[in-house]
């Protein structure tokens, strides 16, 4: 089993499969094998099985099956710029994006529904963050706040 290595591993099993069969290469047992990587001779038989079968890339990691994903990379990166716009600009009351709303607006332009906690993953891949809003009273007297911090503040943050 002649084979190359063309390639540096993208994880630690990865690399173990490859220097496997690096290993056999030179002339090692299975089991000899199996005790330097310290894994089963029938993983050592199946990975060196699959290389012979099917070359030396079968050993590679793949990427995690999976769905595709609803909306291409082109329009996922087109969401923070419909969001930029403003929430008043997709007909919403209040300029104040949500999830539902975004979910909302994804719907209307892409014709892709997703649940709020998806939209809450879309928007962190697209490196937007939740942000919260302050709650203050409404009753809330701005000037006097400040005259206070300007006045009583200091005194109070004396050292003795």
């Amino acid at each position: 089993m002649e084979q190359t290595i063309a390639r540096n591993p993208a994880d630690w099993r990865e690399g173990r499969r490859l220097r496997a069969v690096e290993l056999s290469a030179r002339g090692w047992l299975q089991e000899e094998i199996a005790a330097a990587l310290g894994v089963t001779q029938g993983a050592v038989s199946q990975w060196l099985n699959r290389a012979g079968a099917e070359g030396i890339e079968a050993l590679y990691s793949r990427p995690a099956a999976g769905p595709a994903p609803r909306l291409p990379a082109e329009q996922r990166a087109a969401i923070p710029e419909m969001l930029k716009q403003g929430a008043e600009a997709d007909g919403f009351r209040g300029d104040v994006w949500t999830r539902a709303r975004v979910a909302e607006v994804i719907w209307q332009h892409f014709g892709v529904r997703y649940s709020p906690a998806h939209v809450s993953r879309l928007l962190r891949a697209v490196g937007w963050s939740q942000q919260k809003p302050v709650r203050r009273a409404t009753q809330r007297d701005e000037a006097a706040i400040a005259q206070w911090q300007a006045e009583c503040w200091p005194a109070m943050n004396k050292k003795r």
